[in-house]
Protein backbone atom coordinates (compact mmCIF):
# COMPACT_ATOMS: atom_id res chain seq x y z
CA UNK A 1 0.00 0.00 0.00
CA UNK A 2 1.25 3.51 -0.68
CA UNK A 3 1.36 7.00 0.80
CA UNK A 4 -1.46 7.88 -0.74
CA UNK A 5 -3.84 6.35 0.75
CA UNK A 6 -2.75 7.58 4.13
CA UNK A 7 -5.12 10.15 5.83
CA UNK A 8 -7.85 7.64 5.23
CA UNK A 9 -10.95 6.02 6.98
CA UNK A 10 -11.32 2.69 8.48
CA UNK A 11 -14.78 2.46 8.26
CA UNK A 12 -16.23 5.72 10.07
CA UNK A 13 -13.07 6.34 11.76
CA UNK A 14 -10.42 8.55 9.87
CA UNK A 15 -6.75 7.55 10.89
CA UNK A 16 -3.71 9.57 9.85
CA UNK A 17 -1.85 6.20 8.95
CA UNK A 18 -2.05 2.86 9.50
CA UNK A 19 -0.05 2.18 13.47
CA UNK A 20 -2.50 1.64 16.31
CA UNK A 21 -1.44 1.30 20.03
CA UNK A 22 -3.16 -1.97 21.18
CA UNK A 23 -5.46 -1.20 24.35
CA UNK A 24 -3.72 -3.10 26.97
CA UNK A 25 -4.81 -3.67 30.78
CA UNK A 26 -2.78 -1.58 33.81
CA UNK A 27 -0.76 -0.14 30.41
CA UNK A 28 -3.38 2.34 28.74
CA UNK A 29 -4.49 4.69 31.05
CA UNK A 30 -5.03 8.59 29.90
CA UNK A 31 -1.12 9.68 30.43
CA UNK A 32 0.22 6.90 28.22
CA UNK A 33 -2.56 7.51 25.60
CA UNK A 34 -1.75 11.02 25.08
CA UNK A 35 2.07 10.22 25.01
CA UNK A 36 1.81 7.52 22.57
CA UNK A 37 -0.87 9.98 20.32
CA UNK A 38 2.12 12.71 20.50
CA UNK A 39 4.76 10.24 19.79
CA UNK A 40 2.67 8.76 16.68
CA UNK A 41 0.02 5.95 17.00
CA UNK A 42 -2.73 7.42 14.65
CA UNK A 43 -5.66 6.29 16.95
CA UNK A 44 -6.57 5.67 20.50
CA UNK A 45 -8.02 3.07 22.69
CA UNK A 46 -8.51 2.47 26.66
CA UNK A 47 -7.87 -0.30 28.66
CA UNK A 48 -10.64 -2.57 29.20
CA UNK A 49 -13.30 -1.38 31.40
CA UNK A 50 -16.20 -3.18 32.95
CA UNK A 51 -19.73 -2.80 31.72
CA UNK A 52 -20.85 -3.76 35.06
CA UNK A 53 -19.01 -1.56 36.75
CA UNK A 54 -20.20 1.13 34.61
CA UNK A 55 -23.61 0.04 35.23
CA UNK A 56 -22.81 0.41 39.12
CA UNK A 57 -20.84 3.22 38.97
CA UNK A 58 -17.78 2.34 40.21
CA UNK A 59 -15.35 4.70 41.01
CA UNK A 60 -12.58 3.04 39.60
CA UNK A 61 -14.33 2.41 36.40
CA UNK A 62 -15.15 5.93 36.09
CA UNK A 63 -11.85 7.22 36.64
CA UNK A 64 -10.70 4.50 33.89
CA UNK A 65 -12.90 6.26 31.49
CA UNK A 66 -11.77 9.69 32.13
CA UNK A 67 -9.45 11.11 28.68
CA UNK A 68 -8.20 13.84 27.35
CA UNK A 69 -8.57 15.48 24.02
CA UNK A 70 -5.64 15.41 22.89
CA UNK A 71 -5.76 11.66 22.71
CA UNK A 72 -8.87 11.91 19.52
CA UNK A 73 -9.29 9.86 17.61
CA UNK A 74 -10.16 8.01 20.81
CA UNK A 75 -12.36 4.47 21.63
CA UNK A 76 -13.29 3.78 25.13
CA UNK A 77 -12.92 -0.46 25.64
CA UNK A 78 -15.58 -2.34 27.38
CA UNK A 79 -16.14 -6.21 28.15
CA UNK A 80 -19.07 -7.39 29.60
CA UNK A 81 -21.42 -10.53 28.98
CA UNK A 82 -24.51 -8.83 30.01
CA UNK A 83 -26.32 -7.34 27.09
CA UNK A 84 -28.60 -4.93 28.94
CA UNK A 85 -25.39 -3.75 31.03
CA UNK A 86 -23.21 -3.62 27.66
CA UNK A 87 -25.82 -1.63 25.92
CA UNK A 88 -26.18 0.80 28.76
CA UNK A 89 -22.32 1.25 28.92
CA UNK A 90 -21.88 1.60 24.90
CA UNK A 91 -24.37 5.04 25.95
CA UNK A 92 -22.42 6.11 28.27
CA UNK A 93 -19.20 5.93 26.74
CA UNK A 94 -21.23 7.52 24.25
CA UNK A 95 -22.06 10.22 26.57
CA UNK A 96 -18.05 10.90 27.72
CA UNK A 97 -17.75 11.82 24.12
CA UNK A 98 -15.62 9.28 22.78
CA UNK A 99 -15.50 8.80 18.96
CA UNK A 100 -16.23 5.07 19.03
CA UNK A 101 -16.67 1.99 21.38
CA UNK A 102 -14.68 -0.83 21.68
CA UNK A 103 -16.14 -4.16 22.67
CA UNK A 104 -13.06 -6.65 24.27
CA UNK A 105 -13.63 -10.11 22.92
CA UNK A 106 -10.05 -10.93 23.38
CA UNK A 107 -9.20 -11.23 27.04
CA UNK A 108 -7.71 -14.54 27.81
CA UNK A 109 -7.97 -14.44 31.86
CA UNK A 110 -10.29 -16.45 33.46
CA UNK A 111 -12.00 -14.00 35.88
CA UNK A 112 -12.91 -12.99 32.77
CA UNK A 113 -13.57 -15.51 30.93
CA UNK A 114 -15.35 -17.57 33.67
CA UNK A 115 -18.06 -15.37 33.65
CA UNK A 116 -18.63 -15.45 29.45
CA UNK A 117 -16.88 -12.61 28.52
CA UNK A 118 -13.48 -11.64 26.91
CA UNK A 119 -12.46 -14.80 24.68
CA UNK A 120 -15.72 -16.61 26.10
CA UNK A 121 -18.82 -14.46 24.02
CA UNK A 122 -16.93 -15.49 20.49
CA UNK A 123 -17.55 -19.01 21.11
CA UNK A 124 -21.38 -18.29 20.41
CA UNK A 125 -21.52 -16.10 17.00
CA UNK A 126 -25.18 -16.06 16.90
CA UNK A 127 -25.69 -14.79 20.59
CA UNK A 128 -22.78 -12.30 19.68
CA UNK A 129 -24.37 -11.45 16.95
CA UNK A 130 -27.59 -10.24 18.49
CA UNK A 131 -25.35 -8.57 21.67
CA UNK A 132 -23.26 -6.73 19.09
CA UNK A 133 -26.48 -5.63 17.04
CA UNK A 134 -28.35 -4.36 20.46
CA UNK A 135 -24.93 -2.56 20.72
CA UNK A 136 -24.90 -0.74 17.70
CA UNK A 137 -28.26 0.28 17.85
CA UNK A 138 -28.09 2.09 20.70
CA UNK A 139 -25.63 4.56 19.98
CA UNK A 140 -24.61 6.58 16.74
CA UNK A 141 -20.87 6.48 17.11
CA UNK A 142 -19.00 3.11 15.71
CA UNK A 143 -18.44 -0.05 17.56
CA UNK A 144 -15.23 -2.22 17.18
CA UNK A 145 -14.53 -5.59 18.03
CA UNK A 146 -11.02 -7.17 19.57
CA UNK A 147 -10.82 -10.89 18.80
CA UNK A 148 -8.42 -13.73 18.69
CA UNK A 149 -8.87 -16.00 16.50
CA UNK A 150 -10.64 -18.60 18.05
CA UNK A 151 -11.05 -20.52 21.69
CA UNK A 152 -8.14 -22.88 20.87
CA UNK A 153 -6.52 -24.42 17.71
CA UNK A 154 -9.71 -26.72 16.95
CA UNK A 155 -11.71 -23.84 17.25
CA UNK A 156 -10.73 -20.64 15.22
CA UNK A 157 -13.65 -19.63 14.00
CA UNK A 158 -12.76 -15.28 13.63
CA UNK A 159 -13.75 -15.32 10.37
CA UNK A 160 -17.72 -16.59 11.58
CA UNK A 161 -17.30 -14.13 13.87
CA UNK A 162 -16.21 -11.72 11.56
CA UNK A 163 -19.34 -11.77 9.47
CA UNK A 164 -21.74 -12.04 12.17
CA UNK A 165 -19.93 -8.57 13.46
CA UNK A 166 -20.63 -7.30 9.97
CA UNK A 167 -23.83 -8.01 9.67
CA UNK A 168 -24.41 -6.42 12.91
CA UNK A 169 -22.73 -3.04 11.66
CA UNK A 170 -19.77 -3.31 13.80
CA UNK A 171 -16.92 -0.92 12.05
CA UNK A 172 -14.01 -2.79 12.17
CA UNK A 173 -12.48 -5.96 13.72
CA UNK A 174 -8.97 -6.24 15.29
CA UNK A 175 -7.31 -9.72 15.72
CA UNK A 176 -4.85 -10.40 18.14
CA UNK A 177 -3.20 -14.01 16.15
CA UNK A 178 -3.28 -16.07 19.44
CA UNK A 179 -6.32 -18.20 20.26
CA UNK A 180 -7.52 -18.32 23.87
CA UNK A 181 -5.69 -21.39 25.23
CA UNK A 182 -2.34 -19.57 23.59
CA UNK A 183 -2.87 -16.71 26.11
CA UNK A 184 0.51 -15.30 24.69
CA UNK A 185 2.75 -18.13 24.55
CA UNK A 186 3.85 -19.23 21.09
CA UNK A 187 3.82 -16.79 17.86
CA UNK A 188 0.84 -14.91 16.26
CA UNK A 189 -0.08 -16.57 13.51
CA UNK A 190 -0.28 -13.91 10.56
CA UNK A 191 -0.88 -16.09 8.11
CA UNK A 192 -4.56 -16.40 9.94
CA UNK A 193 -5.58 -12.89 9.98
CA UNK A 194 -4.27 -12.69 6.55
CA UNK A 195 -6.83 -15.18 5.49
CA UNK A 196 -9.46 -13.46 7.70
CA UNK A 197 -8.37 -10.46 5.98
CA UNK A 198 -9.10 -11.76 2.50
CA UNK A 199 -12.53 -12.75 3.28
CA UNK A 200 -13.77 -10.68 5.16
CA UNK A 201 -16.69 -7.71 4.61
CA UNK A 202 -15.15 -5.38 6.81
CA UNK A 203 -11.84 -3.22 7.86
CA UNK A 204 -9.17 -6.20 9.75
CA UNK A 205 -6.79 -4.84 11.82
CA UNK A 206 -3.87 -7.40 12.74
CA UNK A 207 -2.40 -7.81 16.09
CA UNK A 208 0.29 -9.85 17.37
CA UNK A 209 4.39 -9.85 18.51
CA UNK A 210 5.01 -6.57 16.51
CA UNK A 211 8.51 -4.91 18.25
CA UNK A 212 10.15 -3.69 15.14
CA UNK A 213 9.42 -0.89 12.24
CA UNK A 214 10.39 -3.70 9.97
CA UNK A 215 7.94 -6.23 11.75
CA UNK A 216 5.18 -3.44 11.14
CA UNK A 217 5.79 -2.53 7.68
CA UNK A 218 6.37 -6.00 6.63
CA UNK A 219 3.06 -7.19 8.40
CA UNK A 220 1.09 -3.86 6.84
CA UNK A 221 2.07 -4.83 3.28
CA UNK A 222 2.35 -8.72 3.19
CA UNK A 223 -0.85 -9.59 4.99
CA UNK A 224 -3.36 -7.12 3.60
CA UNK A 225 -4.70 -5.71 6.68
CA UNK A 226 -6.23 -2.24 6.79
CA UNK A 227 -4.03 -1.25 9.63
CA UNK A 228 -1.84 -3.11 12.43
CA UNK A 229 -1.82 -2.56 16.22
CA UNK A 230 1.30 -2.57 18.19
CA UNK A 231 1.37 -3.76 22.04
CA UNK A 232 3.94 -4.62 24.09
CA UNK A 233 6.63 -3.41 21.25
CA UNK A 234 5.42 0.08 22.20
CA UNK A 235 6.86 -0.38 26.00
CA UNK A 236 10.03 -1.33 24.68
CA UNK A 237 10.33 1.60 22.27
CA UNK A 238 8.05 4.20 22.33
CA UNK A 239 9.18 5.37 19.32
CA UNK A 240 7.67 2.90 17.13
CA UNK A 241 5.24 4.54 15.25
CA UNK A 242 6.47 7.27 13.74
CA UNK A 243 9.50 4.70 13.18
CA UNK A 244 7.08 2.72 11.61
CA UNK A 245 5.37 5.68 9.29
CA UNK A 246 8.52 6.94 8.52
CA UNK A 247 9.52 3.51 7.11
CA UNK A 248 6.15 2.95 5.23
CA UNK A 249 7.18 6.27 3.86
CA UNK A 250 10.37 5.92 2.71
CA UNK A 251 11.80 8.50 4.89
CA UNK A 252 14.84 8.15 7.23
CA UNK A 253 13.61 6.63 10.40
CA UNK A 254 13.73 8.66 14.03
CA UNK A 255 16.75 7.75 15.97
CA UNK A 256 16.25 5.97 19.62
CA UNK A 257 19.14 8.40 22.28
CA UNK A 258 19.19 9.03 25.57
CA UNK A 259 17.95 12.47 24.47
CA UNK A 260 14.73 11.59 23.08
CA UNK A 261 13.88 9.11 26.06
CA UNK A 262 14.79 11.64 28.49
CA UNK A 263 12.59 13.84 26.34
CA UNK A 264 10.02 11.42 26.79
CA UNK A 265 10.12 11.01 30.06
CA UNK A 266 9.56 15.01 30.72
CA UNK A 267 6.61 14.65 28.98
CA UNK A 268 4.86 11.18 30.28
CA UNK A 269 5.87 12.81 34.17
CA UNK A 270 3.58 15.84 33.04
CA UNK A 271 1.14 13.88 31.53
CA UNK A 272 0.86 11.64 35.33
CA UNK A 273 1.39 14.72 37.25
CA UNK A 274 -2.07 16.27 35.18
CA UNK A 275 -3.98 13.21 36.04
CA UNK A 276 -3.17 11.45 39.16
CA UNK A 277 -2.39 12.74 43.02
CA UNK A 278 1.23 12.39 43.70
CA UNK A 279 0.80 9.18 45.22
CA UNK A 280 -0.63 7.50 41.54
CA UNK A 281 1.71 9.24 40.18
CA UNK A 282 4.68 8.02 41.52
CA UNK A 283 2.95 4.16 41.26
CA UNK A 284 2.53 5.04 37.48
CA UNK A 285 5.65 6.21 36.46
CA UNK A 286 7.47 3.43 38.55
CA UNK A 287 6.17 0.87 36.10
CA UNK A 288 6.90 2.04 32.83
CA UNK A 289 10.39 3.15 34.00
CA UNK A 290 10.46 -0.39 34.85
CA UNK A 291 9.51 -1.51 31.46
CA UNK A 292 11.11 0.50 29.53
CA UNK A 293 14.22 -0.43 31.33
CA UNK A 294 14.31 -4.00 29.87
CA UNK A 295 17.13 -4.94 28.09
CA UNK A 296 19.22 -2.11 29.18
CA UNK A 297 22.70 -2.78 31.12
CA UNK A 298 22.22 -2.88 34.96
CA UNK A 299 18.43 -2.94 34.36
CA UNK A 300 17.40 -5.57 37.11
CA UNK A 301 19.15 -3.57 39.88
CA UNK A 302 17.67 -0.76 38.43
CA UNK A 303 13.84 -2.27 38.73
CA UNK A 304 14.76 -3.23 41.99
CA UNK A 305 15.69 0.25 43.08
CA UNK A 306 12.66 2.21 41.00
CA UNK A 307 10.47 0.40 43.43
CA UNK A 308 11.71 1.74 47.01
CA UNK A 309 12.62 5.16 45.51
CA UNK A 310 10.08 7.01 48.01
CA UNK A 311 9.86 10.29 45.89
CA UNK A 312 8.56 11.64 42.51
CA UNK A 313 11.49 13.67 42.02
CA UNK A 314 14.04 11.26 43.26
CA UNK A 315 12.70 8.49 40.80
CA UNK A 316 13.09 10.19 38.01
CA UNK A 317 16.29 11.92 38.51
CA UNK A 318 17.99 8.68 38.80
CA UNK A 319 15.95 7.17 36.00
CA UNK A 320 17.73 10.14 33.95
CA UNK A 321 21.03 9.22 35.19
CA UNK A 322 20.49 5.33 34.50
CA UNK A 323 19.12 5.60 30.90
CA UNK A 324 21.99 8.55 30.10
CA UNK A 325 24.34 5.70 31.11
CA UNK A 326 22.57 2.91 29.79
CA UNK A 327 22.15 4.38 26.62
CA UNK A 328 25.66 5.31 25.99
CA UNK A 329 27.35 3.18 22.87
CA UNK A 330 24.58 0.51 23.30
CA UNK A 331 23.02 -1.77 20.40
CA UNK A 332 19.86 -0.93 20.11
CA UNK A 333 19.14 -4.53 18.21
CA UNK A 334 17.66 -6.23 21.34
CA UNK A 335 14.57 -4.16 20.78
CA UNK A 336 13.74 -7.09 18.28
CA UNK A 337 13.61 -9.47 21.29
CA UNK A 338 10.37 -10.64 23.20
CA UNK A 339 8.92 -8.79 25.86
CA UNK A 340 6.61 -9.15 28.65
CA UNK A 341 5.61 -12.82 27.08
CA UNK A 342 3.29 -13.26 30.18
CA UNK A 343 0.73 -11.11 28.92
CA UNK A 344 -0.27 -7.63 27.10
CA UNK A 345 -1.37 -6.55 23.87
Amino acid sequence: MSESLFPRKLGAISVEHPFILAPMAGITNSPFRRLMREYGSSVMISELVSANGIEYASDRTIELLKFHESERPLGLQIFGEDEENLVKACKFVEEQGADFVDLNLGCPVPKVVKKGAGSAMCRNPLGLGKILEAMVKSVKIPVTIKIRTGWDAHTRNAIEVVRVAADAGVNWVAIHGRTRAQGYSGDADWDFIGDVKAKSPLPIIGNGDICTPDQAVMRFKNYGVDAVMIGRGALRNPFLFEQSVALLNGREMPIVNADRFLELFRKQRKFLSETFNEKGALLHARKFLAWYSSGYPGSADFRKKVFHIPTEQELWETSEVFFSTAMRGRDMSFLAEPFLMGGHG
